[in-house]
């Protein structure tokens, strides 16, 4: 039992470290993490999303996906647009500038890479493969 009580620490120990991190990279340019996420959802998708599609692939699903959109929407960094389906609901698709934004934080994988840097290909191929086991 010590030792699984161990891990749960470990593993939020690192979760810590690699919060810490991406927030730090990502302040200076004036976005949160869960902002960040949103865009790269929108990027990924190629096609409008609703904020209830936006928000069951978010990292933290229960995050106000309306709210963060908004942001994201005032900064120019994603169009909403009317959803061709039902008038009523409105999509959101990431703009040119949302697009050229991500390609300026190319240096994100660097910050995730840093953060493992202490693990070999083979160890973090197996860490994945273990933390894939936990969620299930």
């Amino acid at each position: 039992m010590l030792s699984k009580s161990k891990l749960a620490v470990s593993i939020l120990q690192v979760y810590q470290n690699l919060d810490s991190e991406l927030r730090a990279y990502l302040k200076p340019y004036g976005i949160t993490l869960q902002q960040y996420n949103v865009l790269k959802i929108l990027r990924g998708a190629k096609k409008p999303l609703s904020t209830s599609v936006i928000r069951e692939r978010m990292l933290e699903p229960m995050a106000d996906a309306s709210r963060l959109v908004g942001r994201l929407n005032s900064k120019g960094l994603v169009e909403r647009c009317t959803c061709c389906g039902d008038k009523r609901l409105v999509d959101v698709i990431i703009s040119e500038e949302g697009t050229s934004f991500l390609e300026k934080m190319r240096g994100m994988d660097m910050v995730l890479v840093r953060v493992f840097e202490n693990l070999d290909s083979e160890e973090a191929k197996r860490l994945n493969t273990l933390l894939d086991k936990l969620r299930g």
